[in-house]
């Protein structure tokens, strides 16, 4: 196992693929990013920059650009896979010739696969299995990582030894990656918490206030901690970085896709626009549904989210669902 990780593929050419691939640079590393478009790629060769996705962002960083995956993961000795959560079983079909054994690929979208209610590691196992699954959470936004901001992230990898020189080998001044073994709870945290921030969101569109926020947050975070729970995962993992963490942060701000696809439909817009081609990616509206059957397999009680499926699905009014939520039966807050 090379204990550096000196060359790291980035596979997304999004904003949060960009900041990801600065991240490391800026720890020393040799990076290659790979963009589907090949003006992306371009800009970030010639121009130091990814107007598409970071507009009024430059660096100074030395970012290889390609929209050739072979060439991005040829020298690769880590891979971070920042491609959206329901295309990773395709990108495991092309990645398969190409990735060496033991290589870490790291999930850094957060969601589960809406068509089979796999953790995306689970996808990697089974269609990749030569590869060492690993995940990045935490509270972060693209923006801020790219801009060199101060952050905190969890990497995961059921192999601690890896976590650990992965998180070593991305570590700088401005960023920050603790490691653990709990690849459960780091997932399970990353996707539950895009369905949460859709229901704040929703709640501050709607205007029902800041104490309603906190409340969903609050209560969400239960919601969340149960079903990481009966799916394996560590509280001390839920209540850090990747879980709780995560989830204050999302569902605070506009910054956060999922937050604002809530807020939009909070104000009124119909939820089928929202989902249509074209529109930013909110990987919660893709998770709710599938996180409320895993709740209902595993007999865990998740309200909230089961309103963010019915509300997302065109099922149900967001004044309809706030009624069910504040009128369900009274009980001990520990429950």
């Amino acid at each position: 196992m090379p204990t550096s990780y000196q060359n790291i593929a980035v596979l997304g050419g999004g904003s949060w693929g960009t900041a990801l691939a600065l991240a490391a640079c800026r720890a020393g590393r040799e990076v290659t990013q790979w963009a589907r478009d090949e003006q992306t790629a371009k800009a970030i060769n010639d121009d130091h920059a990814n107007p598409r996705y970071l507009p009024g962002i430059t660096w100074s960083e030395n970012i290889t650009g390609t929209s050739d995956l072979a060439q991005a993961v040829s020298r690769a000795d880590a891979i971070l896979l920042v491609t959206p959560a329901q295309t990773t079983a395709q990108m495991m079909d092309a990645l398969r010739p190409l990735v060496k054994t033991g290589t870490p690929l790291v999930l850094c979208a957060k969601g589960i696969e809406a068509n089979t209610g796999r953790r995306l590691s689970e996808v990697v196992d089974e269609l990749l299995p030569q590869a060492i699954a690993c995940a990045l959470s935490g509270p972060s936004f693209a923006a801020d990582v790219a801009k060199g901001l101060p952050t905190a992230v969890t990497i995961a990898s059921r192999n601690a030894p890896v976590a650990d020189q992965l998180s070593k080998a991305l570590a700088s001044a401005s960023f920050r990656p603790y490691a653990t073994d709990d690849l459960i709870g780091v997932e399970v945290g990353g996707a539950l918490k895009n369905v949460l921030a859709i229901a704040c969101g929703a709640a501050v569109g709607y205007g029902l206030g800041a104490s309603a926020q906190a409340a969903l947050t609050a209560r969400g975070f239960a919601e969340l901690s149960r079903l990481g729970a009966a799916l394996g995962a560590r509280k001390e993992t839920l209540t850090g970085l990747s879980g709780l963490g995560d989830l204050v942060l999302t569902c605070s701000s506009e910054q956060s896709r999922n937050f604002a696809f809530g807020l939009a439909l909070g104000r009124g817009q119909a939820p089928d626009s929202l989902v249509a081609p074209g529109q930013k990616l909110a990987e919660g509206a893709h998770s709710a549904r599938i996180a409320v059957a895993l709740a209902d397999k595993y007999g865990v009680d998740m309200p909230i989210a089961a309103a963010v499926a019915q509300v997302v699905a065109g099922e149900l009014s967001i004044e309809k669902a706030l009624s069910d939520l504040m009128t369900r039966p009274l009980k001990r807050e520990a429950h």
